[in-house]
């Protein structure tokens, strides 16, 4: 499973300019099963993005599509974990 961690590059006009297409480009991806959870940080300097287990390249090819990622809005941090344990109301 992967964590991405979005930390944000520009002031909030500029995030807000962008959300809407970063929201449908994570739509599709839910869609598709890669995703698993979403949601800004508190304080909103960012998000957090949970992934399903996969190849690192292939997350990496999807990101890149991301409307954040292209349009330079924030940087993105991916830690890889292994899930060992899990609430049983947890499916991913």
């Amino acid at each position: 499973m992967f964590i991405i961690e979005l930390t944000y590059k520009k002031d909030m006009s500029f995030v807000e300019k962008h959300l809407e297409a970063h929201r449908s480009f994570l739509d599709d991806y839910y869609a598709k099963g890669v995703l698993v959870a979403s949601g800004p940080k508190n304080p909103r300097d960012g998000g957090i993005i949970l992934a399903r287990e996969m190849d690192r390249a292939e997350l990496e090819k999807i990101l890149a599509q991301d409307p954040f990622w292209k349009e330079g809005v924030a940087d993105f941090k991916i830690t890889d974990f292994a899930v060992t344990k899990r609430s049983a109301n947890f499916n991913y």
